[in-house]
């Protein structure tokens, strides 16, 4: 797939820089990862049609080399309340799924830019209006979301973040899936740009 090419190509350039090979990244657009990404060298034949975990390892890397500039307010409430959509994508979210989610939250090394109390309130915020009243507090997530779609390397990496977190076990579901695809379109993104 063309896509996960693209995003193998980008994440192999943004380590290469990371290493110091200082080799530019294509249209030299020092790893904000947006518009003027084309391939530049095509395919790089192996693992065509990756898994998911090879897409969630590949967004790990691409957001820990974005990890300075996702220091906003609006990044982090974005994607709590993403967080919180993906954990309760399918209409609850136990005591134990809830502490799963905040233990990766907290781990996440781009997130650790922020607070632990600051992430922690603001994603059980969602989830209880969430568990609540799911279509009111999905609205209500999605507007938080909807936020970011100002700067488009903080929309991509909420939507990005939203990919790590749901297929930290290696696979999303189905509601997860269309959570994301949702996400996507409130952010103005093709969520074929994220294999959704």
């Amino acid at each position: 797939m063309a896509l996960f090419d693209r995003l193998k190509d980008q994440a192999k350039q943004l380590q290469q820089q990371a290493q110091g090979g200082g080799r530019g990244a294509a249209g030299g657009q020092g790893g904000h990862g947006g518009h003027g990404g084309a391939p530049a060298g095509g395919s790089h034949g192996s693992s065509r049609g990756g898994s998911k975990a090879q897409l969630v390892g590949l967004l790990k890397t691409q957001l820990g080399s974005l990890k300075t500039e996702l220091k906003s307010g609006a990044y982090r409430d974005a994607s709590m309340a993403m967080c919180a959509l993906v954990a309760a994508a399918d209409g609850h979210v136990d005591a134990a799924e809830r502490q799963q989610m905040e233990s990766m939250i907290l781990s996440n090394d781009v997130l650790q830019n922020f607070p632990p109390d600051q992430l922690r309130q603001r994603f059980n915020r969602h989830v209880d209006q969430l568990s609540r009243n799911f279509p009111q507090g999905k609205t209500e997530a999605m507007q938080e979301i909807a936020k970011a779609a100002k700067k488009p390397t903080e929309a991509r990496a909420v939507v990005q973040t939203g990919i790590v977190i749901a297929g930290a076990d290696g696979h999303f579901s189905q509601a997860e899936a269309a959570i994301l695809r949702e996400a996507c379109g409130a952010l103005g993104l093709n969520p074929a740009e994220f294999q959704l």
